[in-house]
């Protein structure tokens, strides 16, 4: 009786046992690691989502690498990443290069034009688009230049020079700020045009929106252009830009979201051209004149990608979804708008359209 006691025991252990040992490899046979790279724009808000989803999905593993959305789009378009990141939409060049490709608009931000003049530390100098576009451009030289200080008549601009701080590889940003120096500026427009990376006639390269905060943050008379979070991270001044209704406006959620509301209704599908999309010197007297939505990039047919299984596909997909929903909360704290209803009903419908091997994902 004993004997059998003792057996029944050992046996419900090595039961137990193998039971916990085939969990844990089922459970690892599930987990997933999911690479993306591209824009630094929305990379804060990206690093956060990655940290958070994997609180509540430990099964997948997110890796992010922020270097650029021109490199973003590299190796998208090589497949040897899962998903892509990019504040410029595909070009019509660069969509035929990837057919099948879709945008899929992750969060709403703004470019500001940074700066670091000792003798004034704080916020709000003035400035217009064509006054910028001459800075970047050389013919403005001089912080205390005329036609700054007529500007800014309440400030005393110092006499020295000004030192232009830009990309220094392919970016969104960048784009985004070259094409809202191209709308302004038909000197702009002409000689250097919008684009992710640009043949600057002056000023120092750095490269990512952290390599150009950190420049301008540890040189004096320095002026570049970052996105918001990264200046309110770095405690970096920042200018008021006159917008299309003559008005000076701080770069702000509220001034971000007033650029980008009133034209979201007119976007494309998510498979649809985006290469005309923009929302620079939007109209609105509140509007902030340099806003821009920042993308993901897929493939519609998700088997396209290598590296992708159908799990994998599932996985992607799944994580997106939460970015687009409950990952839009995170985006305040960072200096990010969160996508209006319509922006993500966009989205939803085309995650609904993604398939593998013609079947639906979803």
């Amino acid at each position: 009786m004993l004997k059998s006691k003792i057996l029944i025991g050992i046996i419900a252990a090595i039961l137990l046992a193998t039971s916990t040992v085939m969990t844990g490899a089922v459970y690892a046979q599930n987990k997933v690691t999911i690479n993306g790279a591209g824009a630094t724009f929305p990379f804060p808000l990206i690093d956060t989502w990655r940290v958070e989803y994997q609180k509540v999905h430990p099964e997948a593993n997110i890796n992010y690498q922020s270097i650029g959305s021109g490199g973003g789009i590299k190796q998208f378009t090589a497949k040897t990443v899962d998903f892509g990141a990019t504040d410029a939409p595909l070009s019509k060049n660069e969509s035929h290069k990837v057919p099948g490709a879709v945008h899929i608009p992750e969060t709403i931000g703004s470019v500001v034009a940074a700066y670091n003049i000792p003798s004034i530390p704080e916020k709000g100098l003035k400035l217009t688009g064509e006054v910028l576009a001459d800075i970047f451009l050389g013919k403005i030289t001089k912080w205390n230049d005329p036609r700054i200080q007529a500007l800014n008549k309440d400030k005393t601009l110092p006499a020295d020079d000004i030192v232009v701080v830009h990309r220094s590889d392919g970016s969104g940003t960048t784009y985004v700020w070259t094409d809202y120096l191209s709308s302004v500026s038909p000197a702009w427009k002409e000689q250097l045009g919008k684009g992710k990376s640009v043949q600057w006639p002056v000023g120092i390269g750095a490269p990512g929106n952290e390599g150009v905060a950190n420049a301008i943050k540890g040189s004096p008379n320095t002026i570049g252009y970052v996105e918001l979070g990264y200046a309110l991270t770095t405690k970096t001044p920042f200018a008021f830009i006159q917008n299309k209704e003559g008005k000076f406006v701080e770069p702000s959620l509220n001034s971000t979201k007033a650029a980008v509301e009133a034209n979201v209704a007119s976007l494309p599908k998510g498979d649809g051209d985006w290469s005309n999309v923009t929302f620079v010197n939007a109209a609105g007297a509140d509007s902030y004149p340099i806003a821009s939505l920042t993308y993901l990039l897929l493939y519609k047919e998700m088997s396209t990608d290598p590296n992708l299984d159908q799990g994998k596909a599932k996985a992607l997909v799944d994580f997106i979804s939460w970015a687009i929903t409950d990952g839009q909360k995170m985006g305040p704290s960072l200096g990010y708008v969160p996508l209006p209803d319509g922006v993500v009903k966009l989205d939803q419908d085309t995650l609904k359209s993604l398939t593998f091997k013609g079947q639906p994902i979803t």
